[in-house]
């Protein structure tokens, strides 16, 4: 390398220094491994310069790392009033971090940038090491190259109780996306969150895909990104009751009011992507790189949907159904955690669970375990004289985010893919006035309950 030769980062360009800049604010972990080779001449800009150098002098000073929101304070108090020009351009880039904190292609970005400096660095002790090579001095040469040989290297020993002291008083956001029913809602803090798997669960021909039409339309309404996987009917088959669901108009009669649905639903300000495959044809690596890809389209997911996961392939095979349907589970919550956003899917009863009137966690097929995975977890049950009378209930069978063990007497109407949780002070049953279903409903989960437990001990 030449003295004169000058070393910075603008051969990656000013997007990837400002997202490089961001990433070293939200990514404590990232930030230490990097400031190890980091030189902050390698921005080109003295603002980003100024940026990054307020981080590590805070760090330095108190051994935490700095908020987005304490950032400003530093900009204001640890930034010359002299230098105003350079004060006006970080107070400028801090309100575009304000305003977007994403960083698109944040591994490679990290990768590049660390690469850059690592090289830089070991370039650096190479050339000090030709001067020692005159003195003989082979031990400080072969000390020269392995320090600057371990610089960078990964540090990430977990959460730092101290140095990330700062991290666990920001406020974390769930974003939670409403399910459309009022009261499920009001149980879970607004709905599915981000990184979170909800589970419904129904006996065959009761109406689980259905549920999925719902919570995918509820979301379009609120103008949110839905993917929806479909692995037992077809993508048209799909979106058929997506305008049923939407418009109101039953589903025999759909492509009679082609017209009508177009002009309701040009007026929804979500999207939806629907995508079909083969029954048992995929694993949950199939979506995550289907996922990927979409990303990479800049299309972002607010919601996934499974039609359903019971029909996913393991990627790899444990020799029993259970193991291998434990494994997916894990796999998709792990999905919804990589893209950051809730993702819903049903799941099939047992026998047992088949025209029962309450329909609990134990009738949940094959994996127990699924259980375990889900953050919110409710059952469907529908008898033969529920379906005649568009009735139905629901049970809240786990939930994460407040109680559980609620059940709520429904309104369904596949025809339409109409799904309502009717109202408390609604009496469905006119035999005991007194008593509402709700009611009811928790005093037959009670006995059956009880009846198990009986079961058991004989």
């Amino acid at each position: 390398m030449r003295p004169s030769e000058k070393v910075d980062f603008s051969k990656f360009g000013n997007s990837f220094q400002e997202n490089l800049a961001k990433l070293i604010l939200f990514d404590r972990t990232y930030a230490d491994q990097v400031g190890e080779v980091l030189d902050i001449n390698y921005f080109e800009t003295k603002a980003l310069q100024a940026f990054v150098k307020l981080i590590y002098d805070y760090k330095e000073k108190y051994s935490v790392h700095p908020t987005l929101s304490l950032m400003a304070s530093l900009v204001n108090n640890e930034i010359s009033d002299e230098d105003k020009l350079a004060k006006e351009e970080v107070r400028k880039f801090l309100v575009r971090v304000h305003t977007d904190q994403e960083v698109s292609g944040e591994q490679y970005i990290k990768d590049r940038a660390l690469d850059f400096c690592k090289k830089q660095r070991l370039k650096d002790a190479i050339i000090k090491s030709a001067a020692l090579l005159e003195k003989s001095s082979f031990d400080e040469i072969s000390h020269l190259i392995n320090e600057a040989l371990k610089l960078g290297q990964s540090n990430d020993f977990g959460y730092d109780y101290v140095k990330d002291f700062e991290k666990r008083f920001e406020l974390k956001a769930r974003d939670p996306v409403s399910t459309g029913w009022t009261k499920m809602d009001e149980i879970m803090q607004g709905g599915l969150g981000s990184g979170e798997l909800g589970v419904a669960i129904g006996g065959t021909g009761s109406g689980k895909s259905h549920i999925l039409v719902h919570l995918g339309a509820a979301a379009l309404k609120q103008g949110k990104t839905v993917i929806h996987y479909t692995l037992e009917l077809s993508d048209t088959a799909v979106a058929r009751r997506y305008d049923s669901c939407l418009t109101g108009v039953p589903l025999g009669d759909v492509t009679v009011f082609k017209e009508h649905i177009l002009e309701k639903i040009v007026g929804v300000s979500g999207r939806l992507l629907v995508k079909e495959y083969a029954t048992r044809s995929i694993t949950t690596k199939t979506i995550q790189n289907h996922l990927e890809k979409l990303k990479n389209a800049e299309i972002k997911p607010d919601l996934i949907l499974i039609d359903y996961a019971d029909l996913v392939r393991p990627i790899k095979s444990y020799g029993e159904k259970r193991h291998d349907l434990e494994t997916i589970y894990e796999d998709l919550r792990g999905i919804a955690q990589i893209f950051e956003c809730p993702l819903w899917t049903v799941s099939q009863t047992n026998r047992s669970g088949y025209n029962a009137e309450l329909v609990t966690i134990e009738s949940i097929s094959e994996a127990f375990s699924k259980c375990f995975v889900a953050d919110l977890i409710f059952t469907l049950s529908r008898t033969l004289t529920d379906k005649s009378s568009n009735g139905g209930r629901f049970f809240v069978a786990k939930n994460r985010f407040g109680p559980d063990g609620f059940a709520y007497p429904v309104y369904m109407d596949t025809s339409n893919v109409k799904i309502n949780i009717v109202s408390q002070d609604v009496n469905v049953t006119t035999q005991t006035p007194a008593k509402t279903q709700e009611q009811l409903l928790k005093e037959k989960y009670k006995e059956l309950m009880q009846g198990g437990k009986n079961g058991t001990r004989n």
